[in-house]
């Protein structure tokens, strides 16, 4: 199950998945409480197993308003069974109700192919996040309702 979940309910599977294990105030974005931000949270048995976090913010210089996706992160002993799919699809459901035209992120180069399956394009060359790892920019359009 997806829902809405706070900024603080991510921190936990942030430090665990994305930053090997920081402390919790080291996982906080700048972003996690701009407006128009939300955070998602995917319930497994009554336990999150995963997160996104999507906050305004334009892709470059493209004149229409854009989303980014920050964050995403699935609990290591529950990767492959379709969460992160449902993350995405519920965002772009809300997204599509908004004056966003697309959904970009940076994607970690592990994860390109997910992306790629969920309708994402290569934005970019590889390159690498000081301290977190190489990435590549994708962009998914979003299709408006």
């Amino acid at each position: 199950m997806v829902r809405f979940i706070s900024s603080q309910e991510t921190l936990e599977l942030r430090s665990k998945v994305l930053r090997n294990n920081l402390p919790i105030a080291d996982c906080i974005f700048p972003t996690d409480e701009v407006k128009g931000a939300f955070h998602l949270g995917c319930f497994a048995e009554g336990k999150l197993v995963s997160i996104a976090s999507f906050f305004p913010k334009k892709y470059q210089d493209r004149a229409r308003q854009g989303y980014q996706l920050r964050g995403m992160a699935t609990d290591k002993d529950q990767v492959g069974k379709g969460y992160g799919s449902k993350l995405i699809d519920f965002a772009v459901t809300q997204l599509n109700a908004t004056n966003a035209t697309y959904l970009w992120c940076n994607a970690r180069s592990s994860a390109i192919d997910f992306y790629q399956k969920m309708g994402f394009k290569l934005a970019s060359t590889e390159f690498e996040i000081e301290g977190v790892g190489p990435h590549y920019e994708m962009i998914l359009t979003l299709t408006k309702i």
